[in-house]
């Protein structure tokens, strides 16, 4: 037997449990289980003869006071109820306005100012979309070789 499978035993043992033939060898071999079951006989000993104290002779008198307070405590308190579901309300409204106004994009699109591009960007621009236009040209121009038309002169 290990010493783990013995700890999960020592609480029965050390309240009065007999133990079985494995338990007991584990016991004789082992000193540190051993001491451990020592220890927890000897603090259920000492738990057995402990006598709780008698309550004081105003306690009832303390207890008394003490509850009338937390009756006046509680009837102050009802603003207090009232204010956190109050605030939770006010805080789940501005959630969800704040979510919907996200969510539709009239909060971030009212806040954006497009720029228009320069001359130069848009003669950039218009030159990348005629890119192929233009490469078609140069090709038509290879093939057609030397048979370019005449040069009209005015």
């Amino acid at each position: 037997m290990k010493c783990e499978e013995m700890g999960e035993r020592l609480m029965d043992l050390a309240t009065g449990v007999p133990p079985d033939e494995q338990v007991q060898a584990h016991l004789t071999t082992c000193a540190a289980c051993s001491e451990h079951l020592k220890q927890m006989q000897h603090t259920m000993a000492l738990l057995d003869q402990w006598q709780a104290p008698e309550p004081s002779q105003y306690f009832d008198v303390r207890l008394q006071a003490r509850l009338r307070e937390e009756t006046v405590r509680g009837r102050l308190g009802l603003m207090q109820w009232f204010r956190r579901p109050a605030l939770a309300a006010a805080m789940a409204a501005l959630l969800v306005i704040g979510g919907t106004l996200y969510t539709t994009g009239h909060y971030a699109q009212s806040n954006l100012t497009q720029v228009q591009p320069g001359a130069a960007v848009r003669d950039l621009q218009a030159l990348e979309k005629n890119h192929d236009l233009f490469a078609d040209f140069d090709l038509l121009d290879d093939l057609g070789g030397s048979e370019r038309a005449p040069a009209v002169n005015p």
